[in-house]
């Protein structure tokens, strides 16, 4: 299906980890004619003495956060339709406004911590990533991370998997990225192996509609997570990594773990995560 985004929301806290994710809003928009809509999240801090003003001066510095980040936006040659303030916790506040304007793409920067510094801190940009409705595109604060030139995208089948994949060969396709579709599988008989490869290369044959030039394949005996990070680390070209969601809860997750919570933990450049498809909130 070639449908881009129509409405983007950019969650911006003002510092150079949004820098990147700025950039590819602006990109997108440009090529694409999407909305940019921008919320920053200021937390209140209770405070024994003088906590009116303390608020008052939170709230106006988190103005004076938008209103530079609407100007760099513009520099850019991007335009913001509309541009919140909100009070609370930034990954709640974010997805809230991203379902009341039914936003097709929700854009998050990433310190692009990794190993036990990332499991130590947590990451707002995973909070948002997997709680999310919708899909989130989360992108690393180092440089030369955006555009993609490729993208990479996992693939087990699932409606969210395809759903993740098409989105991001509508984004490949406005920037002329080629694209990876990876299957990773245990040990198989010959014959079952075969099986796969027909159901990878329907895949492309669907994708190739959309992105105008046929995926590259291929199925990798190994771990779902480790075989998508191994293939967007394998060439030092800027990388979009798609991956569905599988919906995991927070215990589930701690004690399983998810591809897609391993993967934007991994600190790729850029990875974009698409929720359960049966998630009736999920725009269509």
């Amino acid at each position: 299906m070639n449908r881009f985004p129509k409405k983007m929301l950019l969650a911006t806290d003002g510092s150079e980890n949004t820098v990147q994710a700025t950039k590819a809003a602006v990109d997108i928009a440009r090529r694409s004619g999407s909305e940019i809509h921008l919320i920053h999240v200021w937390h209140d801090v209770h405070t024994p003495h003088a906590h009116a003003f303390v608020k008052s001066e939170l709230r106006r510095q988190g103005r004076e956060i938008l209103d530079e980040e609407v100007k760099r936006i513009g520099e850019m040659g991007g335009t913001v339709t509309r541009s919140d303030l909100r009070e609370g916790r930034t990954f709640e506040e974010v997805l809230k406004l991203g379902d009341e304007l039914e936003a097709d793409l929700l854009l998050v920067g990433s310190r692009g911590y990794r190993g036990v510094r990332r499991m130590l801190m947590g990451s707002q940009s995973e909070d948002i990533a997997h709680h999310a409705h919708r899909p989130v595109l989360v992108v690393r604060r180092e440089e030369d991370v955006w555009p993609p030139a490729r993208i990479v995208v996992g693939d087990d089948f699932s409606e969210d998997a395809r759903k993740a994949a098409e989105l991001a060969a509508n984004l490949g396709k406005l920037f002329g990225a080629r694209m990876l579709l990876l299957h990773a599988v245990p040990r198989l008989p010959h014959a079952s192996s075969e099986a796969v490869e027909a159901k990878l290369e329907d895949r492309a044959g669907e994708l190739e509609d959309i992105l105008q030039q046929r995926p590259q394949t291929r199925i990798v005996a190994g771990d779902s997570a480790e075989v998508l990070i191994e293939g967007a680390q394998e060439n030092e070209e800027p990388t979009l990594v798609a991956v569905g969601s599988r919906g995991l809860g927070l215990v589930g997750r701690l004690r399983l773990g998810s591809v897609s919570t391993k993967v934007v933990r991994a600190g790729l450049g850029a990875v974009l995560v698409y929720p359960p498809v049966g998630d009736g909130r999920l725009r269509r």
